[in-house]
């Protein structure tokens, strides 16, 4: 059976080896990787409930095909065109009060590998 994850505790992540070039480079674009799954994963809250995904999304995939895929602007250039929900989602962020940042006095751990995320994965 799978653990449940309780806040605070580590997960761990795993590419494929035929990973495309496009998610690497969006993987090593990211200063803080946690920071920006975590955006996704509210914002496909928000857009579509707590779910279990693999229930929606097809095994086989080629949405990103790198042979067929145009090369992503880095942040310094020009911002690629967002789906008009995903830009309206913006927006009201934006116009939503900042919350105050509180630094966490807590060190930085390292990721542990859980056995069955990796198994997960496979």
């Amino acid at each position: 059976m799978k653990k449940t994850k309780l806040p605070g505790e580590n997960i761990s992540l795993k590419t494929k080896k035929t990973e495309d070039p496009l998610v690497m480079q969006w993987l090593n674009t990211q200063s803080n990787l946690m920071d920006s799954l975590r955006y996704l994963v509210e914002n496909e809250i928000a857009l579509n409930g707590v779910r279990n995904l693999q229930a929606f999304v097809p095994m086989e995939r080629s949405r990103l095909q790198s042979s067929n895929s145009p090369v992503i602007p880095q942040e310094n250039e020009a911002r690629p065109q967002v789906s008009a929900g995903l830009e309206q989602m913006a927006a009201a962020k934006e116009e939503a009060p900042a919350a105050p940042v509180v630094p966490s006095a807590e060190p930085a751990v390292e990721e542990e590998f859980d056995d069955d995320d990796i198994e997960a994965w496979s």
